[in-house]
């Protein structure tokens, strides 16, 4: 008679959720949206739906697992600097092309919440596959700035907006859609572009429009398969600039940008990220000779909102799948998300994803219109959101994939992913200094702007002590002298954020979550672990039912 062996009958092990959708199980996602008054429910729920579903879950999986190749040579030798992605990386930019993830402000051009729609996208998307989201940023930074070259845009605006995916490697002349994307990162500056050496001369005339030959190098030169990228050279005559470089001249051949590899990265595996040297690569100046790093900044100042977006998604898809988790896994007699001490974990992690999105879609809404305070809010608290939420997944993303436990920390589940994909958008288009020195920038340069921001905050405050009392601190602090006030920048932006947060949260979210929220994250022991939760000021259950509806 066979034995039937018991040792692998499987018990109590529960995979990763899949097949939901996105969009549905988002409570404070759709009274964001309602608050905003955006028309957008159904596209974002069938969008979320797709994104949700275990087919694109196993694209997710599959486009990091074979990362892109690059076949710099063909089999004669000729240099084609193509690079290869696995058919699942196309599965994910034509689902984030078809609903305009890339551009969708620009294409709606009633005033609402474009601006809020648009984030929702890039949040859905970015919860189960970040890395595509890399071109998506960089096309979205680009069109402003490409649509004040009146010629530049009438060749190629409509292949920008387009929503239909091309991934053919064609003259862009020959395509229906165009991806873009950026290069800044020399090895010898880093962040400090005005140290860039790559050198542009004028073809004939100088000056915008104008067309130049470009060499030198660049150490990291984002999504490089992309169509065109803005780049920063320095010019004899001007100084630094900004022009467009396209892959494929008009003539059909290849421009002169040879890509020398694909970075090795920690995460963001199914993007491709390269180290390239022009040797005479043709390109046009776009924006005014000599401004090429304002240029490039106001770029940069989307795809920084762009990284709060993202990160946001990654906290929510790891809350969404800790929660789901330990609502089946039994331990000790219970399922884990009964255990009192797990439901703090569980409690204090939805508390900063909900404050992480708060912040996230308020920044979007403030892109919607150019006031004064909506102004003041993009110039100072756009870099601080990018340092502080960026810095929060990194720390969260390691508390939640403890939640598997052993699980978690094998290579083959979307945990492991979020884990190695967060600190990417901490490091991305500055690293937290350079983000808390252009918070202090900000301040210095346009002290009316703290002003604004300041007052707009304690319209609220002031009906909480505790952040009526961190408000006048914060002031105080901010009128030291700038060598003290540099030497505390990540102090300052920290609590400032944390102020917004809370400021928000109070406005808007129902009171057991702004108190909850007001009353951990003041308390002196917080944020050196999660789960510092006081009992009696955080209603455990009700703060998860919120968190993931089912």
């Amino acid at each position: 008679m066979m034995q039937t062996w018991m040792t692998h009958t499987i018990s109590n092990q529960f995979d990763e959720l899949q097949d939901y959708n996105l969009f549905e199980t988002d409570t404070v996602l759709q009274e964001i949206l309602a608050r905003y008054g955006s028309q957008d429910q159904a596209a974002l729920s069938q969008m979320a739906k797709a994104a949700g579903s275990s087919e694109y879950y196993e694209y997710a999986d599959l486009a990091n697992r074979h990362a892109p190749i690059l076949h710099a040579f063909d089999a004669r030798g000729r240099r084609k600097d193509y690079i290869e992605f696995h058919p699942a990386w196309h599965k994910w930019m034509a689902l984030n092309r078809q609903f305009n993830t890339h551009a969708h402000p620009f294409v709606m051009t009633a005033s609402g919440s474009k601006w809020v729609d648009w984030a929702s996208r890039f949040y859905l998307a970015g919860q189960v596959e970040c890395g595509n989201l890399c071109p998506n940023s960089m096309t979205l930074g680009s069109i402003p700035l490409i649509q004040r070259e009146p010629e530049l845009w009438a060749k190629i605006g409509d292949k920008l907006l387009s929503n239909e995916y091309d991934e053919r490697d064609l003259p862009i002349a020959q395509k229906k859609s165009i991806w873009l994307g950026m290069g800044m990162t020399e090895k010898q500056g880093g962040s400090d572009v005005r140290a860039n050496e790559t050198a542009a001369v004028p073809v004939g005339d100088s000056g915008r429009g104008k067309a130049y030959l470009l060499t030198g190098h660049k150490w990291f030169f984002s999504a490089p398969m992309c169509d065109a990228h803005l780049v920063v050279a320095k010019t004899e005559q001007d100084g630094l600039a900004c022009f467009f470089v396209p892959r494929w001249l008009d003539d059909g051949s290849k421009n002169s940008i040879q890509v020398q590899r694909l970075k090795d990265k920690v995460g963001n595996r199914s993007n491709s990220s390269s180290e390239v040297e022009f040797k005479n690569a043709w390109g046009i100046m776009i924006g005014e000779a000599g401004r090429g790093i304002p240029t490039i900044i106001e770029m940069a100042n989307y795809t920084r909102l762009t990284c709060s977006v993202g990160s946001t998604a990654m906290l929510r898809q790891a809350l969404v799948q800790c929660i789901a988790y330990t609502r089946q896994r039994k331990a000790f007699g219970k399922h884990l998300a009964e255990q009192p001490l797990m439901q703090a974990v569980l409690a204090d992690l939805a508390l900063e994803t909900e404050a992480a999105m708060h912040l996230s879609f308020h920044l979007a809404q403030c892109y919607e219109t150019d006031d004064v305070l909506s102004l003041a809010w993009k110039r100072i608290m756009t870099p601080a959101s990018k340092f502080w939420i960026c810095k929060r997944a990194v720390e969260l993303s390691g508390e939640m994939i403890e939640v598997f436990g052993g699980n978690g920390y094998v290579d083959n589940g979307i945990m492991a992913r979020i884990f190695k994909e967060a600190p990417v958008n901490t490091i991305w288009e500055g690293s937290g200094n350079v983000m808390c020195l252009d918070v202090l920038r900000a301040i210095s340069r346009e002290p009316e702007s703290i002003q604004l921001l300041f007052n707009d905050l304690a319209a609220t405050a002031q009906k909480d002590e505790i952040l009526q009392n961190e408000l006048q601190s914060l002031f105080k602090l901010f009128h030291q002298r700038p060598e003290d006030l540099q030497f505390m920048g990540r102090s300052l932006v920290s609590r400032l954020t944390l102020l917004a947060q809370a400021v928000l949260l109070k406005r808007h979210a129902p009171e057991y979550v702004a108190d909850a929220f007001i009353h951990s994250r003041y308390n002196a022991f917080h944020g050196r672990v999660a789960g510092m939760l006081d009992a009696k000021m955080a209603d455990a259950e009700r703060l998860l039912e919120r968190a993931f509806a089912v």
